[in-house]
């Protein structure tokens, strides 16, 4: 097994008593993130809120972190992130926010060290991007967006 990749992580003044981010099991992919509101959040249908998590991260260059939503809420409640996943690049230092959306017909009340969203610290590749006149053909070439049925 490889060393752990080893992320600092900062608590924030207004997350005092609150878990920082954790694997709930053994094998999870993800940390919970919890909502470091200081006092409750009213998500109504179809509001999009930020929701503050308490801490800041120094991810390593060559990782991101990304932010997803938790399949409880979306399931039982339509609550989820307007832009899953979100990245955190390396190079951000300010505090984590989750952008949460409730697409569920009932207000939803978010509380103070409610598990939000989860977290995922994957590899970024070096990548370059080569400009060309032509890209070689393949079988799908340009079929997009259903093109194999819905």
């Amino acid at each position: 097994m490889s060393s752990p990749i080893r992320v600092k992580i900062k608590r924030l003044p207004g997350a005092e008593g609150l878990a920082l981010p954790v694997r709930m099991t053994e094998h999870a992919a993800g940390f919970d993130l919890c909502a470091a509101v200081r006092e409750s959040v009213v998500l109504q249908p179809g509001e999009i809120k930020l929701v503050p998590c308490g801490f800041s991260l120094a991810i390593p260059v060559g990782y991101e972190a990304q932010v997803r939503p938790r399949s409880g809420l979306a399931a039982k409640f339509g609550i989820t992130m307007i832009n899953a996943p979100g990245t955190i690049d390396a190079d951000y230092r300010g505090e984590v926010f989750v952008p949460m959306i409730n697409h569920g017909k009932a207000a939803f009340t978010v509380e103070r060290g409610m598990r939000i969203a989860q977290m995922l610290i994957l590899p970024v590749p070096e990548v370059e991007l080569l400009e060309v006149d032509d890209l070689d053909e393949t079988k799908r070439g340009a079929g997009g967006f259903g093109h194999t049925g819905t």
